[in-house]
This record gives structure tokens, C-alpha cells and sequence, in this order.
């Protein structure tokens, strides 16, 4: 569960499962509002109760604005392939966990990697 304090982003459900985001909106100390949250959903806008399910069928899109806490879990039944449209951030400063933790878990790498980070491809040849 985290927020952003700056970056506005879009999610997009590319196609398989469905997404679950729970919702929240952060009040001024950066906890949880037990406050209605104002969605805006492939161009409907409408008010869910603080702590609500949105669901994301695929082909569907949701906005996610700056101080909106969320999560999402991918429901048992199969993968999803997600997109992400969203303004530029810096993850090291632009994300408030609800419970701290680190920006990527800790990795025991007891085999070789079959899809690679960005940062992971090796350099480009001449």
C-alpha cells in the first residue's frame, strides 16, 4: 500500500486476469482517510467508500493521482499483463509506504534470471 507524492500515473489492464486495487485516500499525516475516493476509470468519473475493491477487467484503465494510497493483487485463474502510463518520478523519492520497506526486496539468486531489469542488459555493440 503506498502513495505517490508527486507522479500521476495510468494503469492499464493489457489483457488476461483481472486487477484488484484497493483505495485510499492519505490525510495530511500520511495515513489511511476513511474518506469516499474520487475514481476516474476509462473516462467515468464516481466515488468509491475508502477501502474499496476496483476491479480492472482487461481493456480497462485506471488513474491514480498523487496522495491516493493503493495496492492491487492479481486474483487466483492466471496472469495479467499490466501497462503503466505515468509521469516522470524518481522511485527513491516519490513513494510513501504505508508500512515501511525497500524499493525492491531482497533477491536470492539461486538461478539465472530468464527475463532481465532494464539496467541488467549488457551493453549495446558497435
Amino acid at each position: 500500500m503506498h502513495f505517490h507524492w508527486n507522479k500521476m500515473e495510468d494503469i492499464i489492464n493489457r489483457g488476461g486476469n483481472d486487477i484488484h486495487f484497493t483505495l485510499y485516500n492519505a490525510t495530511k499525516d500520511e495515513q489511511l482517510a476513511d474518506t469516499d475516493v474520487e475514481i476516474f476509470q476509462d473516462g467515468r468519473r464516481y466515488f468509491v467508500p475508502a477501502g474499496s475493491t476496483v476491479v480492472l477487467k482487461p481493456g480497462e484503465s485506471l488513474s491514480l493521482y498523487p496522495y491516493y494510497y493503493h495496492e492491487f493483487v492479481i486474483p487466483e485463474g492466471g496472469s495479467v499483463l499490466i501497462g503503466e502510463v505515468s509521469m516522470c518520478n524518481d522511485d527513491n523519492t516519490d513513494n510513501r509506504f504505508l508500512k515501511p520497506l525497500g524499493r525492491f526486496p531482497a533477491i536470492e539468486e539461486d538461478e539465472a534470471p530468464y527475463r532481465l531489469l532494464c539496467n541488467e542488459y549488457p551493453p549495446a555493440k558497435d
